[in-house]
């Protein structure tokens, strides 16, 4: 069962990398009709917003995926000069940091999309979009970050 169950979440931790990916394209999408229609003359309101939107949205889904993969940046450098117990002690103590730390994360920007969306609070851009909307990305990508934090640590502590 613990296979199958660390095998569903890496796929998970792919998923949201190729949907971070997938927000990124939109980036890069947002940027390139901004400048379109500065060059032919017309306006799209909010494109600098959406784009700000989706950049938050890759960075939070990109987040787990990035970790799982040793993408971040690691106390490596110091952990090359231990060995055996203590650097176990020593990853398995900055993985439990860790883990409190991204549940903290996800568990506030959860709280801040439930508030947004109980107050229907709206952007202060010029589209005045409900501002739960873009902050369901950032909630789910974080609590995703908090599951691959939390899921190394207990690989970590099961492996010795």
């Amino acid at each position: 069962m613990l296979k199958s169950l660390d095998r569903n979440l890496n796929k998970l931790y792919k998923f949201s990398g190729y949907v971070a990916a997938f927000f990124l394209i939109l980036v890069a999408v947002f940027i390139l009709i901004g400048i379109s229609s500065r060059i032919f003359g017309f306006y799209i309101r909010g494109l600098a917003e959406y784009s700000g939107y989706c950049m938050a949205a890759a960075s939070f889904f990109a987040l787990a995926y990035t970790f799982v993969e040793g993408g971040h940046i690691r106390i490596t450098l110091f952990l090359e000069k231990l060995s055996g117990s203590k650097k176990k002690f020593i990853e398995t103590w900055c993985l439990s940091i860790a883990s409190f730390f991204s549940g903290y994360l996800a568990f506030y920007f959860v709280k801040m999309l439930i508030i947004s969306y109980k107050f229907q609070e709206r952007s202060e851009g010029a589209d005045e979009i409900l501002i739960w909307i873009p902050q369901t990305s950032v909630a789910i990508g974080s609590t995703i970050f908090f599951i691959s934090v939390f899921h190394q640590f207990i690989l970590k502590i099961k492996k010795d």
